[in-house]
């Protein structure tokens, strides 16, 4: 194991091993940073964009993606330290506006469901609104035909909407864009001077462009930076360091203070985000468990608080150890970015922790065979179209067509055959990217069909 006080160990595997790795794995370009014992060390490889080829240093800014919505979660509980929210309040007291296709469920929400993915309303929502600074005002108001999908707090299923509807709260009771709240509330209390929640912000530092497979399957530069500015507090651009990234877990270690001693969050609050609030079916490459905000795995030693992050063509990893005082960051702009996930951020946790973390789950030697017919069947939302079928053999094929936004960006259709896991999950024969994905199908209608699909979101039968 490496060094558990200081990181001069870490900093010679990362001298080591880091460059290597990323090219090994075909990523254009990545930095990590790590936390220990109360300090922080860097490294960075590779080029910001195939296109210029500038290199990637430690002051390179990354999209975060989806950890942006441990930002958002934590602009949220400052509302609860202010005496301003109650988690449990019926949402619509706040945001009276909001109008969604179930006007029952509309009554039920609260803001603990938003920020544990059991709203049940369809969560993909990529609605551009524009880039001004009333883009989310705007979005919440495109909603009036939203899908329910499940009574609110029931089924956990990932819900970028949500977390918008979330920044829309922040806005409303904060009375400001939630763009300039994040930087008040949160950047500059803890002096986090990369942080970029937007591409006007991000052009002032060096900053990594996404990559995606062309035809040809090349990894080449993305042509679009970002996703639109309604999506900001679900994570479609905020951008920053590895370091600074840190920097904003390093005050959730240490009880919500910053560097200064000064609170930015409550103890309270920190440890809430962190507790145990719905468990997750079997699924590939998410947690055990969420809390508010925050995702969790369940190791051997103990929990591990996390969150990814995926824009357009840009990869975010975040994994925690709060017992130990340990974070690890990794951002990446394109090429097999699971892979250095593995090889370097699990590597290194391993190494300062003696944490492994979970396996992702494989297909078995010998998969059982059961009768498909309850699952065969057309399943739509608002980004993909997936239809589930068996040939000839016997053999079962999940086609999942993109459409909309994920389309837009250069996502491609996929086939998948897929084997029995456990009960009515199925897990893909063949990885993707490095992982089998599982789709668990749940709910059954009169004629005993499933009535939807679950990859970490729910996609209802539409056939």
């Amino acid at each position: 194991m490496l060094e558990k006080t200081g990181l001069p160990a870490a900093t010679r595997w990362l001298d080591d091993n880091f460059a290597r790795l990323v090219t090994e794995h075909d990523v254009p370009g990545a930095t990590v940073a790590v936390l220990a014992a109360g300090e922080v060390v860097a490294a960075a490889s590779g080029v910001t964009s195939r296109r210029t080829n500038v290199e990637v240093d430690t002051d390179t800014v990354f999209q975060i993606g989806s950890i942006t919505k441990i930002w958002t979660t934590t602009l949220v509980m400052q509302l609860v330290d202010d005496g301003i929210l109650d988690l449990d309040q019926p949402l619509l007291d706040h945001l009276p506006e909001l109008v969604i296709a179930d006007v029952e469920a509309a009554k039920a929400l609260t803001t603990r469901h938003l920020l544990t993915h059991t709203a049940g309303f369809e969560g993909d929502i990529f609605t551009d609104t524009g880039r001004g600074d009333d883009a989310i005002e705007k979005y919440v108001a495109t909603l009036a035909e939203l899908p329910q999908l499940f009574a609110p707090g029931t089924i956990f299923s990932y819900n970028n909407t949500a977390f918008v509807l979330l920044g829309r709260l922040v806005e409303v009771l904060r009375g400001k864009p939630f763009d300039e709240v994040l930087v008040e509330r949160i950047a500059q209390p803890l002096d986090l001077t990369s942080v970029s929640p937007s591409p006007y912000d991000a052009i002032l530092h060096r900053a990594a462009t996404g990559h995606v497979a062309d035809e040809h399957g090349a990894t080449t530069a993305a042509p679009t930076w970002a996703l639109a500015r309604s999506n900001a507090p679900a994570g479609s651009m905020l951008a920053m360091t590895a370091t600074d990234l840190l920097g904003f877990v390093r005050m959730h270690l240490e009880g919500g203070t910053g560097a200064d001693g000064a609170p930015v969050l409550s103890a309270a609050s920190v440890e809430a985000m962190r507790a145990r609030q719905i468990d997750l079916p079997v699924l590939s490459g998410m947690g055990d468990a969420w809390g508010l905000g925050w995702e969790l795995f369940d190791t051997d030693q103990g929990v591990v608080v996390a969150h990814d992050g995926g824009t357009i063509g840009q990869a975010a990893f975040l994994r925690v150890v709060p017992e130990q005082g340990v974070a690890i960051a990794l951002l990446t702009n394109g090429g097999d970015v699971f892979g250095l996930f593995n090889d370097v951020l699990a590597q290194l946790l391993r190494e300062l922790t003696g944490v492994v973390l979970p396996e992702r789950p494989t297909p078995p030697a010998e998969p059982a065979e059961v009768d498909p017919t309850p699952y065969l069947g057309h399943y739509a939302d608002t980004i993909y179209d997936i239809h589930v079928s068996r040939d000839a053999d016997g053999r079962l094929w999940l086609d999942r067509e993109p459409k909309d936004i994920i389309a837009a960006i250069g996502e491609k259709p996929m086939r998948f055959e897929l084997v029995h896991l456990a009960g009515d999950s199925f897990i893909t024969l063949e990885a993707h990217h490095g992982i089998h994905v599982v789709f668990a199908f749940i709910g059954r209608d009169a004629a005993g069909r499933a009535q939807h699909v679950h990859y970490g979101r729910v996609v209802s039968r539409a056939d």
